[in-house]
C-alpha cells in the first residue's frame, strides 16, 4: 500500500463506498466503516506529507501506460500545489463520520466515493484521467443533495447539474482540441500535463479552448457571475454535502486553474488576468453584501464561502509568487475554517430543528465549548491575526497590490464586509437572550470535541507558525510563476517574429 500511496488514497475510499452502497450493511456499521477508511486515508496522507521534500518538482510519481494509441497514461503525482488540497480532504473527512451519526449507509457510501474521486482529480498527471475523476466526484454530491437534502432539494440538484454539465462539456471540447493540437505539432498523441505545457497555441481557437477550461473551473469555484447555483445547493443540501462542496470541491476548481490553465494557456491567461481578478473582487463584494441580508444561517455561510473563494481566485490571477503562495495557503485555511462552520451549523440544525438566525440566541451560556470552537473557526474565516485565515489573506493582498493597486485596495476593503456580517451573526446566535428553543441546547459531546479538536488546532498552528507550511508551497509556486513568465515571453517573441515575416512579404 505504501509503494502506491496515491492510488491507495484514491481507490480505498471508492471501493469501500461502492461496497457500502451494494452490500446490506446497517447504518451504524456503514458509519464505522466510513470512519475507519477515512482514518486510514488520513494516515496515508500524513505519511505522504512527512515524506514530501518540497523541492518544487513532482513527487510520489506513479505512471502506468493505459491507452497507448492515444498517449493516455495512468499518471499520479503531487507537488507543493496539489499537496495541500489533497491533505485538506484527508484531514477533514474523518470529522464528518464522527459528527453525524443518524444517516443511512448510502449517505456514508457516497461520502467515501466523493473523497476518493476528489483525491484522484488532485493527483492526476494526465488530462484525461483528471477529467474522469472530475466527473466522478460530482456524482455522489448529486445523489446526496437529491436524496438527503431539504425541501428545495430537487430544484437545487437540477440547477447544479445543469451548470456542471455545461462546464464539463465545454472542458471536454477544449481537451479534445488540446490533444489534436499536440498531435499536430509533435506528431504523437499525449495528454500528459507536463508535456502539454510545451504547446504553442495562438489565435481564436486557443482563446476558445482557454474559455472552455475557465468556464468549467469558474463554475466550480464559483467565480462571479457563475455562482448562482451555490446558494441553493449549499442551503438545500445536507450538511456533509455542503461541507464537501465548500471545503474541498471549490478548491479543486482553483487548483485546476493553476495546474491546467496557467501552464497551457499562459498568454491567454496573462491577457485576461486583470478581467478575471476584477470578477473575483466583484464576487467578494456582491456575495458579502448578499450574506448580510440572509436570515437563514446556512445560506449566510453559503454566500460567505463564495465571497472568500473570490479572494483565493484573485491570488491566482495576480501572477506573482506572493499571491499564489497565499492562495495555496488560503485553500487549506478556508477549507478548515468554513468547513468547520458548516459542520457546526449542521449540529445546530439537528438539535434545534431550525436554521433561522432569529430563532437562536444565548448559546454561549449553554454550550461554552461549542461557542469557543465556533468563535475560533469564525475568526479564522474573517482573517484574525493568529489564525490561519490571516496569513493567506495577507499574502494575497500583498501580491494583489503588487499586481494592481486598485485590485489590492478593493480586495482588502471587501474583506471588511465579511467581518461585519460574521460578528453580527455571532452576537445574535451566541450572546443574545436564551429563548425556549435554545434553553435546552447541550454542549458538545466528548466524541464531537475529539472530532473538531484537530481542525481547531490546525487553524491555530497555521496562524501562529505558518513557515513549515509555506516552505512546502513556495518552491512549487516559484516554478509555476517562472514557467508562466517564460511562456509569455516566448509567445510575445513568436508574435513579433510573425509580424516581421508578414512585413517582409
Amino acid at each position: 500500500m505504501f509503494e502506491h500511496i496515491l492510488s491507495s488514497m484514491i481507490f480505498l475510499p471508492i471501493a469501500a463506498g461502492l461496497i457500502l452502497l451494494l452490500a446490506p450493511v446497517p447504518k451504524n456499521g456503514a458509519r464505522a466503516i466510513g470512519f475507519v477508511v477515512s482514518l486510514v486515508v488520513l494516515i496515508l496522507g500524513l505519511k505522504l506529507y512527512a515524506g514530501f521534500n518540497g523541492a518544487g518538482g513532482m513527487e510520489f510519481v506513479e505512471k502506468i501506460p493505459w491507452i497507448r494509441s492515444l498517449g493516455i497514461d495512468y499518471t499520479l503525482a503531487v507537488d507543493g500545489i496539489s499537496l495541500f488540497v489533497l491533505m485538506a480532504g484527508a484531514v477533514l473527512f474523518p470529522t464528518i463520520f464522527l459528527v453525524f451519526s443518524t444517516k443511512t449507509k448510502g449517505y456514508y457510501g457516497n461520502l467515501l466515493i466523493a473523497e476518493g474521486a476528489m483525491a484522484g482529480a488532485v493527483c492526476a498527471g494526465d488530462l484525461i484521467l483528471f477529467y474522469i475523476f472530475w466527473e466522478v466526484m460530482l456524482l455522489p454530491i448529486f445523489f446526496m443533495i437529491g436524496l438527503y437534502g431539504s425541501e428545495g432539494k430537487v430544484a437545487a440538484t437540477l440547477k447544479i447539474t445543469l451548470y456542471t454539465i455545461a462546464g464539463s462539456l465545454l472542458m471536454l471540447a477544449a481537451i479534445i482540441f488540446i490533444g489534436v493540437a499536440y498531435h499536430t505539432q509533435f506528431g504523437v498523441w499525449s495528454f500528459d500535463i507536463a508535456k502539454l505545457a510545451g504547446l504553442k497555441l495562438h489565435g481564436t481557437m486557443a482563446v476558445l479552448a482557454f474559455a472552455g477550461f475557465m468556464l468549467a473551473f469558474a463554475i466550480k469555484i464559483p467565480l462571479f457571475p457563475f455562482h448562482t447555483w451555490l446558494p441553493d445547493a449549499y442551503t438545500e443540501g445536507p450538511s456533509a454535502a455542503t461541507f464537501v462542496l465548500s471545503a474541498i470541491m471549490a478548491k479543486i476548481g482553483v487548483y485546476a486553474v493553476i495546474r491546467f490553465v496557467v501552464p497551457v494557456f499562459g498568454p491567454e491567461f496573462t491577457r485576461y488576468a486583470l478581467v478575471l481578478a476584477y470578477l473575483g473582487v466583484i464576487g467578494m463584494m456582491y456575495c458579502g453584501i448578499a450574506a448580510i441580508a440572509q436570515k437563514d444561517f446556512k445560506r449566510m455561510l453559503a454566500f460567505s464561502s463564495a465571497s472568500h473563494m473570490g479572494i483565493i481566485a484573485i491570488g491566482v490571477f495576480c501572477m506573482n509568487v506572493q499571491a499564489l503562495t497565499g492562495s495555496l495557503f488560503q485553500i487549506v485555511a478556508h477549507a478548515t475554517s468554513t468547513g468547520a462552520l458548516f459542520l457546526f451549523v449542521g449540529l445546530l440544525e439537528e438539535r434545534m430543528q431550525t436554521r433561522k438566525i432569529a430563532d437562536l440566541g444565548g448559546i454561549a451560556g449553554k454550550a461554552p465549548v461549542f461557542a469557543m470552537f465556533f468563535a475560533i473557526a469564525m475568526l479564522a474565516s474573517v482573517g484574525l491575526p493568529g489564525t490561519s485565515g490571516f496569513i493567506g489573506e495577507f499574502l494575497i493582498i500583498l501580491g494583489a497590490v503588487k499586481f494592481n493597486v486598485v485590485i489590492g485596495v478593493l480586495a482588502g476593503t471587501s474583506m471588511i464586509i465579511g467581518v461585519c456580517y460574521m460578528l453580527w451573526m455571532f452576537q445574535r446566535v451566541f450572546f443574545e437572550k436564551t429563548n425556549d428553543r435554545t434553553a435546552t441546547f447541550k454542549d458538545m459531546t466528548s466524541v464531537e470535541v475529539l472530532a473538531f479538536l484537530p481542525i481547531i488546532a490546525l487553524i491555530l498552528v497555521m496562524g501562529i507558525y505558518p513557515q513549515p507550511f509555506i516552505k512546502k508551497i513556495e518552491p512549487a509556486a516559484k516554478i509555476q510563476i517562472a514557467s508562466l513568465l517564460h511562456t509569455v515571453q516566448v509567445a510575445d517573441a513568436n508574435v513579433l517574429e510573425r509580424g516581421r515575416n508578414q512585413e517582409m512579404k
